[in-house]
């Protein structure tokens, strides 16, 4: 490194001065543990991401952020740790670590940054089950872990929401088994995020979704994955949600070992999205074997009782018959004497009808003639009448008829107005004429004393 006497010194040499002083001063690397923030893994296989330290406000900037580099040889470390460990964590946005690495000075950009070199995956591990049994306690303590479960389950769920990340393995394992069960099943799919910054909320809000949807039983499902991929089903927010539903809710997130905190406030717990599905189209089946049974049932009554009822009517039909020749014997019997009585009565009732019909007809025609002659006199009283009142032969006397415009007679001056267009009726025709003036008959407005 180059000196001169004014100690004037170039970036690269300051860049390198700084480098080597944060060498010496933390020889050994240092531990430390965050957030992860914005992490990309390029093609070369280096990983590189900012290390934070949230504020306690969610939506505040952080309170420190510190550039992370893991390059490719110590990613390959890192990751075989890891499985040795049963790949328990991913890194990915949102995930508490706690790593170990040197502080280093970058000089072409002139930034310090850790050169991350392993991961303490009990650390991760550990806040993730202190978080969740500090979820669990409150749960309890709220009585929220069995909300969900009282919810009753119809006896034929055809209409099932699924609350999943459309496109993924578990959404095709689900509407695979529903497909094949052949069923006429309505699957209400709510598109979401299952992991990664934010997807808590977005699951919460597809479960709320699906229960708005007049849903019968709701399916929240995710495929495996490691710890970290599965924390969002650990949130506080998704299992409220799942302990509020209307509708009941069953989850198959993760694999067989898997158990998370939704899993425990969720109607029915399954290890798979598949076994979800399958759960479900069991229900439905399970229903329909019964109708089944039931059918079998009722078809085997019908055809006994059909077999009882035909033998008692061919009982009946036989009683029938017996009792009926001799009805019909002895009815032949009592017809042939009642039939010679009749003949006898009917001669002699006979004679009796046709002098009492010539007494009546004689009796009749009597009173029509007198009927006929009092209808003619009251015509012809009527007809004298209708004459007198009929306005034609008052008009061809002399008098006229006086209609407003509006046809309506008139009856008194009152109902004339001067100007006014009035038409007067004669025997022979009409003439119309406009009131010049009125003047009212005293001599007939005058009151009786």
């Amino acid at each position: 490194m180059r000196c001169v006497d004014d100690t004037t010194l170039t970036v690269s040499e300051l860049g390198a001065l700084v480098r080597t002083a944060l060498e010496q001063a933390m020889p050994y690397g240092v531990w430390v543990e965050g957030e992860i923030s914005g992490i990309t893994r390029s093609r070369s296989g280096h990983v590189y991401f900012d290390l934070i330290e949230p504020a306690d406000t969610p939506g505040e900037a952080p309170l420190a952020t510190v550039p992370v580099v893991l390059f490719r040889e110590n990613r390959d470390r890192v990751n075989r740790l890891l499985k040795r460990h049963g790949d328990p964590i991913r890194m990915s946005d949102g995930v508490r670590i706690r790593i170990q690495g040197m502080v280093d000075f970058y000089p072409p950009q002139g930034r310090i940054q850790l050169r991350m070199s392993a991961i303490d995956p009990t650390y991760t591990l550990g806040r993730l089950a202190a978080e969740r049994d500090a979820l669990m306690a409150a749960l309890s303590a709220d009585g929220l872990l069995r909300a969900n479960a009282g919810r009753p389950v119809p006896a034929v769920p055809l209409r099932v929401g699924v609350v999943t990340s459309i496109g993924s393995a578990a959404h095709a394992d689900i509407t695979t088994v529903f497909e094949r069960s052949e069923i006429a099943f309505t699957l209400v799919e709510v598109d979401t995020a299952v992991q990664g910054i934010g997807a808590e909320n977005g699951v919460a809000a597809a479960v709320r979704a699906a229960c708005e949807a007049d849903v019968d039983v709701v399916i929240v499902a995710r495929g495996g994955g490691s710890k970290t991929d599965l924390a969002t089903f650990d949130h506080e927010a998704v299992a409220r949600a799942i302990a509020a539903a209307t509708a009941p809710v069953i989850t198959g997130v993760g694999h067989d070992i898997d158990r998370s905190v939704a899993d425990e406030v969720a109607h029915t717990a399954t290890t798979t999205p598949t076994a979800a599905a399958q759960l479900v189209v069991a229900r439905v089946g399970e229903w329909l074997g019964r109708l089944g049974e039931v059918e079998r049932e009722v078809v085997a009554g019908g055809r006994r009782a059909m077999d009882r009822a035909e033998s008692r009517v061919h009982g009946a039909e036989r009683a029938v018959v017996g009792a009926s020749r001799g009805a019909i014997a002895r009815a032949d019997q009592r017809l042939a004497s009642q039939s010679h009585r009749l003949a006898r009565s009917a001669r002699h009732a006979d004679t009796r009808a046709r002098a009492q019909l010539d007494l009546a007809v004689a009796r009749i025609d009597v009173a029509r003639r007198h009927a006929l002659r009092r209808a003619e006199d009251r015509v012809g009283l009527v007809e004298a009448k209708i004459r007198a009142l009929d306005p034609a032969i008052a008009l061809a006397r002399g008098w006229s008829i006086t209609r407003d415009q509006q046809g309506r007679v008139v009856r008194s001056v009152g109902d004339l107005a001067t100007g006014a267009t009035v038409t007067t009726q004669v025997a022979d025709g009409s003439a119309t004429s406009t009131i010049i003036d009125t003047a009212v008959d005293t001599a007939s407005t005058e009151e009786t004393p």
